[in-house]
């Protein structure tokens, strides 16, 4: 069944449940620096602040998948949210840096339900179309948290101080929560796992991992260049941070467009062609950015113009990408979903490691090292099997 009463409304509240669970980062973020004057500790204790969060959103994800293929996604999803709002209201009263280290730890398990049960609520929604419409309005929301987040946090430190911005989350969870359990008939219950689903089976799955790794490696390779970005453009460039928010405004505006248009595109010209097309624009992108870094020229507006095929191409690839994956699973959606977002944060996790060293060396170490990840993307595609025509 792909109808819902009100699918719209049940849509805008998974948007808020995900765009919550983000936030628990970019919110946070500009509060950091200074918790070791409030609660003690090192700098490097604060960073771990951020580090746990991720680890427990980490957790969370193969947890809430294994949760959501044997029960009730949406009395998990209610669950969740109240969890995730009383974690964050303790997160506002930790006594200590270590004590709030460890709640964010439980901060990011409990809010990472949204984001693993979202997409396959959708696919039972929408039609196929209707689906990637709707997960590509969703990516281009999610982009904006990153870019946007921070400044509010910013305003909310300057005004109510550190703990602010763990009552704002709290109190938006417990109202789309109480929305989630209010207007509950609005939200589908998603088809039961076929057969005996697990994550072995996903991992075995051919077809299944032609599509998450590769928009794993695409936006992976996008958010390694981005995370390192501001060191190598200050540090090796000798550019202002201008620069940087020059090329990120500019980038998130082709990424929205391109999101909000994939699914008419893969209506004309087909999925598979538009997965494949959206990841070699993407690549080229960074090899351009990787060409241009070996020749030593640094104009920051050659660099902006570089990495809008970067982003153009992840938005084609993005919305369609996210759904054939999910079809992949082949009713495992929960699950499904759980592992494309954990080898997302994967992916960006181990190459911004390997960066790391080499973003002060310049534009095309940094470039290189991604656009090797956004090259992994068309290799899998133009190897592994993908979905047979329905």
């Amino acid at each position: 069944m792909k109808t819902a009463s009100a699918p719209w409304l049940a849509f805008a509240l998974l948007l808020l449940g995900t765009t919550l669970g983000l936030a628990g980062t970019d919110l946070v973020l500009p509060a950091v620096p200074g918790l070791p004057d409030v609660l003690g500790g090192s700098a490097a204790m604060a960073q771990l602040v951020l580090a746990a969060f991720v680890a427990g959103t980490c957790v969370g994800l193969i947890l809430f998948g294994e949760l959501g293929a044997r029960t009730d996604q949406r009395a998990l999803l209610i669950s969740s949210l109240i969890a995730y709002a009383l974690v964050s209201l303790a997160c506002a009263l930790a006594p200590s840096l270590p004590a709030l280290v460890g709640l964010r730890f439980l901060q990011g398990l409990s809010g990472s339900a949204a984001a693993v049960f979202a997409p396959g609520m959708i696919r039972a929604m929408f039609s196929e179309a209707g689906a990637v419409r709707a997960l590509g309005l969703m990516g281009s929301v999610e982009s904006l948290v990153p870019a946007l987040a921070p400044v509010a946090g910013v305003w909310l430190l300057a005004a109510f101080g550190w703990t602010s911005s763990f009552y704002v989350i709290a109190a938006l969870s417990l109202a789309v929560a109480l929305l989630v359990r209010g207007l509950g008939s609005s939200l589908p219950v998603p088809p039961p796992t076929r057969g005996e689903g697990s994550y072995f089976r996903l991992l075995i799955n051919r077809a299944y991992l032609r599509y998450a790794l590769s928009q794993a490696f695409t936006l992976g390779g996008l958010l390694i260049f981005v995370f390192g970005a501001p060191a190598m453009m200050t540090k090796a460039l000798g550019l202002s941070l201008n620069a940087f928010i020059l090329m990120q405004v500019t980038g998130i505006a082709f990424f929205v467009v391109a999101s909000n248009i994939a699914g008419r595109l893969a209506d004309m010209v087909g999925p598979e062609r538009m997965i494949l097309l959206g990841s070699g624009i993407s690549a080229l992108g960074l090899i351009g950015l990787t060409v241009y870094g070996l020749n030593g020229a640094a104009d920051a507006r050659v660099i902006t113009a570089l990495f809008v095929p970067v982003n153009l191409g992840l938005g084609l690839r993005g919305p369609p990408g996210f759904f054939r994956a999910i079809l992949a699973s082949d009713g495992d959606d929960a699950r499904g979903a759980a592992l494309v977002i954990l080898f997302i944060l994967a992916t960006t996790a181990i190459g911004t490691a390997i960066a790391a060293p080499f973003v002060t060396a310049g534009l095309a170490p940094l470039a290189g090292i991604a656009a090797g990840g956004s090259c992994l993307s068309v290799i899998l595609l133009l190897t592994l099997p993908g979905l047979k025509a329905q």
